[in-house]
């Protein structure tokens, strides 16, 4: 499939568009510092476009090739200013999370990008899933994660600019989605992400939610950012969603397996406990297990296989989660553990297992 982008350029009363092959775009990434958008930002840069990043640049890690643009978002004048006059063959927002960001995104590059991809994300599909294959065309409803909502209504947002003044949007739902910084599973410090590394060489209890017997989908950053550096500058992707995830699927238990193994843990302690009462303990637990991980979904890849063809996931989850334990034993200062999530954990355990031995006394007598 040909693919083209296109440079909108500005003039006082115009604006027009001439084809450029997608060797030389020129694209912004809103945000640029986080797992996802780090690794579309080595990519695109890789490809040989001219990429800029625009945050606060609070965390600055140089990423060779790229350039900054140094402004807060939520500030929109200051932002405007920044930005200048430039036009873009494409704008990526990994930041926004609510429709007054999508509000102020209208406002900064109408007129002014070949093309506006939104990052929204998987959890915005239908939970509890009606079929366990979702495909693109799986209905967007999340009673149980306001995060999720909150994405559907940008989306619709976005969909409805699209339809009334031709606002060139491309939505992106990512899945659980992670780097060498990340040890991800359905229940771990987001912050803190070696915790669950430290629990597991200490011989303390892992909470594994459900059976783990339910099938997910982890996608290592590098895979996510083929498909989306490969829809940069595609018109034909305009109008259009996809999800761009690994096809490899496994339980939950052999997920939190890879991980023990990585840690060099052969016994590995596991405790099943029904996510209703996980989220009946810790309500805050509700939207990222009840709205995302607690039942089986399996990502239908078909669609951004069609559009970009090369797409191709490579990164095994078992070997993936083994250079982020990798990682993080390169230097002791990154081995950081969450106190509270362990004491939160810990207890909620605990208590389980008092209402288990409990529950098979009385059913003794």
């Amino acid at each position: 499939m040909l693919r083209f982008g296109y440079r909108q350029q500005a003039h006082a009363s115009s604006i027009s568009i001439r084809p450029r092959t997608t060797s030389n775009m020129r694209i912004l990434f809103l945000g640029g510092t986080g797992i996802i958008s780090t690794a579309c930002t080595r990519l695109a840069v890789e490809r040989g476009h001219e990429v800029f990043l625009l945050n606060r640049g609070l965390h600055r890690v140089p990423i060779p090739g790229a350039r900054s643009l140094v402004a807060d978002l939520h500030d929109e004048r200051a932002t405007a200013a920044v930005l200048g006059d430039r036009v873009w063959d494409a704008v990526v927002d990994f930041v926004a999370f609510t429709p007054e960001d999508i509000e102020r995104d209208l406002r900064l590059f109408r007129g002014r990008t070949g093309q506006f991809v939104f990052i929204s994300s998987a959890s915005a599909y239908q939970r509890p899933v009606n079929h366990y294959l979702v495909t693109e065309s799986t209905p967007l409803a999340n009673p149980y994660w306001d995060y999720s909502r909150q994405k559907i209504a940008c989306e619709d947002r976005l969909m409805r600019a699209l339809r009334e003044e031709a606002f060139p949007v491309t939505i992106v739902r990512p899945s659980l989605t992670y780097g060498e910084t990340m040890v991800p599973l359905a229940i771990n410090s987001w912050p803190m992400p070696w915790t669950v590394v430290d629990r597991l060489r200490r011989g303390v209890p892992v909470a594994i939610p459900g059976d783990g017997t339910s099938l997910w989908t982890i996608t290592h950053n590098t895979d996510f950012a083929r498909g989306l550096v490969g829809l940069l500058g595609h018109r034909q992707s305009i109008g259009h969603s996809f999800h761009i995830t690994s096809d490899e699927v496994l339980t939950w238990n052999q997920l939190y397996q890879f991980v023990a193994e990585a840690a060099g843990v052969i016994r590995p302690c596991w405790v099943h406990i029904a996510s209703d009462f996980i989220t009946a303990c810790l309500p805050e637990a509700e939207g990222s297990l009840l709205g995302d991980k607690a039942t089986s979904v399996v990502m239908d890849n078909s669609k951004i296989k069609r559009f970009v063809p090369d797409y191709v996931a490579t990164t095994r989850y078992r070997d993936g989660v083994a250079r982020s334990v990798a990682w993080f034993e390169e230097d002791p200062a990154r081995q950081q553990v969450d106190a509270g999530f362990n004491r939160t954990w810990d207890r909620l355990i605990a208590a389980y297992l008092r209402g288990a031995e409990a529950a098979k006394a009385e059913f003794a007598v």
